[in-house]
């Protein structure tokens, strides 16, 4: 997954030290890019890179096609957004004025990266 930021810094810091992601690779100025790096944890990778020739990246939006959030399985969602809070993290997208909810007997919740990555938790397996 490749997710482009205007504020790398913010985002590297978000991803590593929130999320745990560790970073393996930081190239700068790669193919007219300030920066182009990779983001592991455990077997999954993310490509984290600012925009060409440092063009202003348009903010996400609900009403664009493509990628509309990522979805993360956790073991315990409760524990999670505690290590998420206790890091200092406060951007949740709450529903009902609550953090974490249930949708259809499920429990989850959805953080806002820095460069408005929706990421969602659950920690159940999706009905089939």
């Amino acid at each position: 997954m490749c997710i482009q930021t205007n504020d790398y810094e913010k985002s590297l810091e978000f991803y590593t030290n929130i999320l745990g992601f560790e970073l393996f690779k930081e190239t700068k100025d790669f193919h007219n890019r300030r920066y182009n790096s990779w983001l592991k944890l455990d077997e999954f990778n993310i490509e984290l890179q600012t925009s060409k020739n440092d063009d202003e990246l348009t903010p996400w939006n609900k009403s664009i096609s493509g990628i509309a959030h990522i979805c993360f399985r956790v073991k315990d969602i409760e524990k999670t957004y505690s290590e998420i809070k206790e890091k200092g993290f406060t951007n949740f997208k709450a529903k009902n004025n609550q953090d974490v909810y249930a949708v259809n007997d499920k429990k989850l919740m959805k953080i806002v990266a820095p460069e408005g990555t929706i990421i969602e938790f659950r920690d159940s397996e999706i009905d089939k």
